[in-house]
């Protein structure tokens, strides 16, 4: 195996200058669209032909499952994955919920998406695509001499072809946009600084950036076109059903929530299987406040330490991220113990220990 030429676009992103950000999104953007150019005539993943494995258990390549088997298979992915003995509740987390009612939640998503994709407007956004499945900065190499150059992709393990829809909301982090302008705080004109110059140039950036994708996104990927116009609540039930034990229940059930509710105004016909009682969603209320929480929690140790979102660090960088890691720890586990010492029911040291991300403490 060979290494790849050039730098990681992670480290050399920061000292690119505008003009060289949006060349290289531009570029990136064209190796999208020539790979979703490639035709398949079905959903699944790719393998070498020649993977070391007895012959007699390869088979021809055949077509692949179709849409409604696709959709079947996601659901039994995300049962595969439950437990198959009881886990005692100090073991998971506050939203986590329990194993039948993950069970009950992927029936009721098995039934929802399968009224789904009888929806003419799923069905022509579900062309079999193949795409980088995490094409991210730090996945990507560039000329280190020239960075609008991509030198090399990495990470291809978890690539398969898949609906279109699949990809519709997803923004690579060289195209994202900052959480707010940040000179559009408040109504009021503010001196600017120079931190203030910076961080308007840069959000200017970002903008550029983001709109470069979305105008090659639109012009270059036919296939992506229909999906990325699609109501996004649609394709929300296909989001967590086949990693439902990762993810949490609440992170299913709020996806279902928002279709019961939208069901008439997405166009879809008749009504939604999933109709949740007012207790369901009082309780759920509580738990998707800790699940967003915990998200929240997660995005800012990723910016804080430099990280991404499985916790992986350069190693010449470690030493430095734990004693950050640590420091935050500390931290988040003092404002829970300072919410507790005031009677605040709905943080305990022992809950916010569970909600901490990554396993290091």
């Amino acid at each position: 195996m060979e290494h790849v030429a050039g730098v990681r676009l992670h480290e050399r992103w920061p000292t690119m200058n505008g003009q060289q950000h949006m060349l290289c999104v531009k570029a990136l953007s064209i190796m999208i669209s020539e790979m979703a150019a490639i035709a398949f005539p079905g959903y699944g993943s790719l393998y070498f032909s020649d993977a070391p494995m007895d012959p007699n258990l390869k088979l021809d390549f055949a077509d692949g499952p179709d849409l409604p088997c696709y959709c079947s298979g996601l659901n039994d992915a995300g049962v595969t994955r439950i437990p198959k003995t009881m886990v005692h509740a100090d073991e998971r987390l506050p939203y986590q919920g329990s194993i039948e009612e993950h069970i009950r939640l992927l029936s009721i998503s098995r039934e929802v998406i399968g009224r789904l994709i009888d929806n003419p407007v799923i069905q022509n956004a579900a062309s079999p695509t193949l795409l980088h499945a995490d094409l991210h900065k730090r996945n990507i190499y560039v000329s280190d001499d020239d960075p609008t150059l991509v030198t090399g992709l990495i990470d291809w393990q978890s690539t398969s072809v898949e609906p279109a829809f699949v990809y519709a909301s997803e923004t690579p982090d060289f195209a994202a946009l900052p959480d707010h302008d940040p000179l559009a705080d408040d109504g009021r004109e503010t001196p600017a600084g120079e931190r203030e110059i910076d961080e308007d140039k840069k959000y200017k950036d970002a903008l550029r950036c983001s709109q470069t994708f979305d105008v090659c996104m639109k012009g270059f990927v036919p296939k992506l076109r229909a999906a990325r116009a699609l109501d996004d609540t649609l394709l929300r039930p296909f989001r967590y059903c086949h990693t439902s034990w990762r993810d949490s229940a609440a992170a299913v059930r709020q996806e279902l929530i928002e279709v019961s509710k939208n069901w008439k105004e997405l166009g879809l016909a008749g009504s939604c299987p999933y109709l949740p009682s007012e207790e369901e969603l009082a309780e759920h209320k509580k738990q998707y406040e800790d699940f967003e929480n915990v998200q929240k929690l997660k995005l800012w140790l990723i910016r804080v330490l430099d990280t991404n979102s499985d916790g992986w660090v350069p190693a010449d960088a470690w030493e430095w991220s734990k004693m950050a890691h640590r420091d935050a720890f500390e931290k988040w586990m003092q404002t829970a113990r300072d919410a507790e010492r005031i009677g605040d029911n709905e943080m305990t040291e022992e809950k916010a220990r569970r909600m901490w991300p990554f396993d290091e403490r």
